[in-house]
């Protein structure tokens, strides 16, 4: 009697053990299966920038204001040949609004004195061109000027894509795809594969010199080299399969 019982209860063991590994698989697929992988994929691609704008001052000094602009009138001629000679168009050059300032006369003691000493007048002039190189070149060789009497203050120049847009796109896209086959090289060991994506989220773009590795948690809009390096990075989540 005691030996049936005892099989009883071995039988009823069993039967309950296989119930709970049943349970406990069925459990492991259900998790399984809503398993995800997230992966940041990037791209990038250097472009050389199609256009490009130059700003400079002519600035004069005279004793009064009047003097001062005057001056400047004069110079304009100059500098306007100096480009129209460099191949710029006159319809690629602009004069800004010009403005300037007093510089009042100090005390020995440093103090300032209500006397005027004299004014600067600075003439803003803008080029553009789509031709970068030969902004470059005259952001370098403009200064000759100084060797007429013309004093310039130059700002360095601007560089432009005009492309950009179309090739975030580009970009972020081929961010995706990276981030698949990081995924899947990632799920190789586990003999599992890269299922549909659930959420995809492009992170800034990074617009740098062509050779910089620099990062921004807000990203880089570089403006000043005509190379430039466009980076995409996208956050994409998969299922598991």
């Amino acid at each position: 009697m005691f030996e049936k019982l005892e099989k009883l209860q071995i039988v009823t063991l069993a039967i309950i053990l296989a119930f709970g590994l049943v349970a406990a698989a069925k459990v492991i697929t259900g998790t399984f299966s809503k398993d995800t992988i997230t992966v940041t994929g990037s791209a990038y691609q250097i472009v050389k920038s199609d256009s490009a704008r130059l700003e400079f001052n002519i600035t004069t000094k005279q004793k009064d204001r009047i003097s001062a602009y005057n001056q400047a009138q004069k110079q304009i001629p100059a500098v306007m040949k100096y480009l129209e000679q460099k191949g710029i168009a006159k319809e690629n050059i602009e004069l800004k609004s010009s403005h300037g300032y007093y510089t009042y006369k100090q005390n020995p003691n440093g103090s300032m004195t209500n006397i005027v000493e004299n004014y600067t007048h600075s003439q803003p002039v803008v080029i553009n061109s789509k031709d970068v190189n030969k902004i470059k070149d005259i952001a370098i060789d403009i200064d000759g000027l100084i060797a007429q009497g013309i004093e310039i203050n130059v700002m360095p120049p601007l560089y432009f894509y005009s492309q950009l847009s179309d090739l975030k796109v580009k970009l972020l896209e081929d961010a995706t795809v990276d981030a698949k086959q990081r995924a899947a090289a990632m799920l190789k060991a586990t003999n599992n594969r890269v299922g549909k994506i659930q959420s995809v989220r492009m992170g800034v773009f990074q617009i740098t010199p062509a050779d910089s590795t620099s990062v921004s948690d807000y990203g880089i809009n570089d403006t000043t080299t005509i190379d430039k390096k466009v980076t995409s990075v996208a956050n994409v989540v998969f299922r598991v399969k």
